[in-house]
C-alpha cells in the first residue's frame, strides 16, 4: 500500500495498473476513517483488482462558519485502516495540489442540491461535485463507492455522473452503526459523554420511522410528526430538518407513493449529525 500526494503520481500508478488489464475502484473520503469507510474499501476490494482511497479534507465544501479547521485528521490511523482492509493506494493531496492558484472552474447542480443539507449548507454540494469530478478525472475508476449515510450526496453524485455521461458505476453502501445504533461519523468525535448519549435520539427516530413504514403508514406528515416529537424530547437536540423526499429529485412528498428517502440533520450541542433510511431498503 502506497501513499502519494500528487496527481501525477496517481495517474502514473493507474496507468501501470491499466497496462496490466486491472480494474480500479475509488473510495473518496475526507479522512479520519472509521468502520463505515472500511466497509466501502471492503466493497471496492471485492469488486475491483485495485482500490484507491482519496484522503482529502476538501475546503471547497465547507461554509465560512463551518468546521474546516477543526475537522479531525489522522493520516497514520487512516493508512493502517486502508492497508488492513486491502486498499492499494492513498491519495493525500494538499489543497494547493487540487486547487491551483487562479482555480475558477466548478461543477454545480440545481434541484437535488436545493433541499435538505443544501438549504443550510448552500456552498456544500458545489464543493462536493467539483472535488468528486476532479477525483474521477484523476483516477478514472471503473467504480466509485459512497456511503448511504450521506444519502443526498449519493443522489447528487449519481445524478452528476448521469448528466455528464461519466463512464463510472456508482455503488451505494449501507450505513454502518455503533452497537447502540448511532451512525458512524467522523464528527462523532466532537461529542462529549452527555452529547454522545443524547445523539442516540437520531437513530431512535430513524428506527421509529422505519417501523411506521413497515407497518403500512404512508402519510408523511404522520411519520415525520412522530419522529420529530421523539427528537424534540431530547434537551440537547435541535432539529435542522427531518423530511421525506422523492429519491430521484430530493423534493418533499406528502405520501409514500414512490421510492423515498427519510432524512434528518440534527444538532447535538454544536455538532451537526445526519441519519436516514430509504423506503426501498425496508
Amino acid at each position: 500500500m502506497k501513499i502519494v500526494s500528487t496527481i501525477a503520481e496517481v495517474r502514473q500508478q493507474v496507468r501501470e495498473w491499466r497496462k496490466q488489464g486491472l480494474s480500479v475502484g475509488l473510495v473518496p473520503t475526507m479522512g479520519y476513517l472509521h468502520e463505515g469507510h472500511a466497509s466501502l474499501i471492503d466493497a471496492s476490494c471485492r469488486d475491483n483488482d485495485r482500490t484507491v482511497v482519496s484522503d482529502f479534507v476538501n475546503p471547497m465544501q465547507f461554509g465560512p462558519n463551518e468546521d474546516l479547521e477543526s475537522y479531525p485528521r489522522d493520516l497514520a490511523h487512516d493508512a493502517k485502516l486502508v492497508e488492513d482492509h486491502g486498499g492499494d493506494l492513498i491519495f493525500h493531496p494538499e489543497p494547493s495540489e487540487m486547487y491551483h492558484e487562479g482555480f475558477s472552474s466548478f461543477v454545480d447542480m440545481t434541484v437535488l442540491t436545493e433541499e435538505l443539507c443544501g438549504l443550510s449548507r448552500p456552498v456544500h454540494f458545489r464543493g462536493v461535485c467539483t472535488v468528486v469530478s476532479k477525483l474521477f478525472h484523476i483516477v478514472q475508476p471503473d467504480r466509485a463507492y459512497f456511503g448511504k449515510k450521506d444519502a443526498q450526496q449519493l443522489a447528487v453524485i449519481r445524478h452528476m455522473v448521469d448528466d455528464l455521461n461519466m463512464d463510472i458505476t456508482i455503488v451505494g453502501c449501507p450505513i454502518v452503526r455503533e452497537s447502540d445504533g448511532l451512525a458512524k461519523s467522523s464528527r462523532n468525535t466532537y461529542l462529549n459523554e452527555a452529547e454522545r448519549q443524547a445523539a442516540l435520539v437520531l437513530s431512535k427516530a430513524i428506527f421509529e420511522g422505519m417501523s411506521l413504514v413497515k407497518n403500512g403508514e404512508t402519510d408523511c406528515a404522520v411519520i415525520l410528526g412522530k419522529m420529530k416529537t421523539l427528537i424534540e424530547a431530547e434537551p440537547l437536540a435541535k432539529i435542522d430538518y427531518v423530511k421525506i423526499v422523492d429519491c430521484a429529485t430530493m423534493q418533499p412528498i406528502p405520501v409514500l407513493d414512490r421510492p423515498a428517502l427519510c432524512a434528518m440533520a440534527v444538532y447535538i450541542g454544536k455538532t451537526r449529525l445526519i441519519d436516514n433510511f430509504f423506503t426501498e431498503d425496508l
